[in-house]
């Protein structure tokens, strides 16, 4: 059973200057988008990060409302929050794959996301994943986008250039171990 693995976690990363998170959450199942959302800000707490709360109507305009606020408005990172419980027909999965799909769109495009919206069988299902003392997947989602903003931060301002090395990097050939500069 999941719910009785261990699992590695990665030690929270350290910032030198405040991090702004955005937790966007689909209230639909109120309860468990309530604990998905403390859970988050829990974990961001411990990062120092700042954080701002919105609510979409449901889990299919949750990236939306990132993909607004990443071209709109200031954050560093995303938490995507909130809970599909299957149903009797086909929406579910539309929902579930559709939500998370966008999102991982976003996210290739650079955008730093946690994902935390839900996909479960069953409400009992749901609220031992939303609950903060229990498998506490807000605050896992919290901790995916602070590690995201990490890399990000780490990685800003670098390129990798166009056909040419930055000014007065130097370029090792094979047999010439003086280098060859590029400026």
């Amino acid at each position: 059973m999941a719910g009785h693995e261990t699992h590695y976690v990665l030690p929270m990363p350290t910032f030198d200057k405040p991090v702004r998170l955005l937790i966007v959450v689909a209230p639909y199942y109120k309860d468990i988008a309530d604990n998905l959302v403390a859970g988050a800000r829990a974990v961001a707490a411990t990062a120092g990060a700042v954080v701002d709360l919105i609510e979409v109507p449901g889990a299919l305009e949750v990236p939306t409302a990132i993909a607004m606020a990443a071209r709109m408005a200031d954050y560093d990172g995303f938490v995507a929050l909130g809970c599909v419980i299957r149903g009797e027909t086909t929406h579910y999965d539309t929902v579930c794959n559709d939500s998370s799909r966008a999102l991982a769109m976003l996210g290739l495009d650079g955008v730093s996301i946690g994902n935390g919206i839900l996909t479960v069988e069953n409400r009992p299902q749901a609220e031992v994943r939303a609950d903060p003392e229990g498998q506490n997947k807000g605050g896992g989602a919290a901790a995916a986008a602070l590690h995201l903003v990490a890399l990000s931060r780490k990685w800003a301002g670098r390129t990798k250039g166009i056909g040419f090395r930055p000014s007065g990097e130097t370029i090792l050939l094979a047999g010439d171990p003086e280098g060859y500069p590029t400026a």
